[in-house]
């Protein structure tokens, strides 16, 4: 999807194309770090060099971080179509192709930095011939009061914010694009029980279906992870490890909902787009006929 993307040739806005890459992009490192090295590569390999502590503990700071990234970019993007429909001052000096670079760039930035602490809460789960192997959360993770707060900053900042803001900005703009069509109706002499056609509002009407769409997708998938993390937060203990106990399935359901929710809301947006659709159908025909010849 990133590189189809990237072609530019879906009829979108050199902003909104750098916005997809990027939350492309940021959708596969959650899968690569989240799925493919701390699912399957850590359930089949459990001896492989990743589970040796030094190694753990760096992916591990590279999965929160790649997993803030993906959720940011997405309100950022939220963000930014929220100022492209209802704030047509602000639209020609942020929505342009230098401002959602700087915008991506200062993400990711503050995704890396916010999340350091990571690399010093994990110990060894077991050391053997002096090599440590595993990483485990240190007890004081959850009794400190620094490591404690910090847990909450890292819950609000990669869950329950973005959750306030998504709903909040798509709200307001499917309110705003609400009266703009009554206004319009009006103006146009539609109120009266005419059935002309209108394409402007039926765009309008496309993009709240569109926005409803991220909203309910975002707040399904993650509600069930949120949820059991602020449980375990308040109990001030370790999820409890044992597959038949109800809060390790709650987890582990909220995990691959998680997960899920990586792909969904850039997925939604391109598969909307007929253009993008177009190309894909292209990439997909190129790719057999290739694959034909090759055979042959």
């Amino acid at each position: 999807m990133a590189v189809i993307m990237s072609k530019g040739k879906c009829g979108l806005s050199r902003g909104i194309t750098r916005y997809m890459v990027a939350m492309a992009i940021s959708d596969i490192l959650v899968l690569i770090f989240h799925v493919l090295l701390s699912e399957i590569v850590a359930y089949y390999f459990p001896s492989s060099f990743l589970s040796q502590t030094a190694i753990c503990t760096s992916y591990a700071y590279l999965r929160i971080v790649s997993l803030d990234c993906s959720v940011w970019l997405t309100v950022t993007f939220t963000f930014d179509r929220f100022i492209n429909i209802c704030c047509q001052k602000l639209r020609l000096r942020f929505c342009t192709e230098k401002a959602a670079a700087v915008v991506i760039m200062f993400t990711c930035v503050l995704s890396c930095l916010k999340y350091i602490p990571f690399r010093f809460m994990y110990e060894p789960s077991i050391v053997i011939d002096n090599i440590e192997w595993g990483c485990q959360a240190k007890t004081i993770f959850f009794i400190s009061a620094g490591w404690v707060a910090f847990s909450w900053i890292c819950t609000l900042s990669v869950s329950l914010l973005p959750f306030f803001l998504i709903l909040l900005l798509n709200g307001l703009t499917v309110r705003h694009v609400l009266a703009a069509s009554r206004v319009r109706k009006t103006l146009k002499g539609l109120g009266s029980g005419q059935n002309r056609s209108d394409s402007e509002m039926e765009n309008r009407q496309k993009s709240i279906v569109l926005l409803f769409s991220f909203s309910i997708t975002y707040i399904l998938l993650w509600m069930m992870e949120t949820v059991t993390f602020i449980c375990t937060l308040l109990a001030i203990s370790a999820l409890d490890q044992n597959p038949s106990s109800p809060a390790y399935i709650a987890n582990e359901v909220g995990l691959f909902l998680m997960h899920l929710s990586s792909c969904m809301n850039t997925c939604i947006y391109g598969l909307t787009q007929s253009k993008f659709r177009n190309e894909l159908k292209n990439a997909i025909n190129y790719l057999i006929t290739r694959v034909t010849k090759l055979i042959k």
